[in-house]
């Protein structure tokens, strides 16, 4: 438990280049909230903040978090900064941008130099809700009660794309 609050102390925290990057970022959020994992999330840049960042990667271990999610566009430097400077998973989610769609983001994260990984998901919502999955089956890897939740949640994405199926069948639209 965090030592201010009665909240447990995040497993994850959603780390974003900016805070513009909340409005997608609400997709991982509601994901570890769906599944009950305890998460922080903050605004820290690894250019305007380099001080931030590093005192947050070198800590994170220490304060008992699992997973980082970091959401970073243009040159995302964020993911990479973070991984360099933690053995903790690192998820990077590349934000769209105006000038490349977000390929620019992406390519900054997934072309890590061998030996610093960055976990990269899709650009944008989609990301980041594959970003909390992700983060989510790791913490499942020792926590049975969320490895069961996440069995229940894959089952239910079945069960709606198998009755969407049945009904398509049975409609009259040919």
């Amino acid at each position: 438990m965090n030592q201010n609050t009665d909240k447990p102390a995040p497993q994850v925290v959603i780390v974003m280049g900016s805070k513009s990057d909340y409005e997608v970022m609400k997709e991982s959020i509601g994901v570890l909230k769906e599944f009950g994992v305890p998460h922080e999330v903050r605004v820290i840049s690894a250019h305007r903040t380099p001080d931030n960042a590093h005192a947050f990667a070198t800590g994170a271990e220490g304060q008992g978090i699992k997973v980082i999610i970091a959401a970073a566009g243009k040159a995302a430097h964020l993911a990479g900064v973070l991984a360099a400077l933690t053995t903790l998973p690192v998820i990077g989610v590349p934000m769209a941008t105006s000038d490349l769609g977000g390929l620019d983001s992406l390519l900054s994260m997934v072309q890590m130099p061998g030996g610093i990984p960055i976990g990269t998901v899709a650009i944008g919502k989609a990301g980041a809700k594959n970003a909390a999955l992700l983060a989510v089956s790791i913490l499942a890897l020792s926590d049975s009660r969320l490895n069961n939740k996440l069995k229940a949640y894959r089952q239910k994405m079945r069960t709606e794309v198998e009755t969407a199926d049945a009904e398509i069948r049975n409609a009259s639209f040919t």
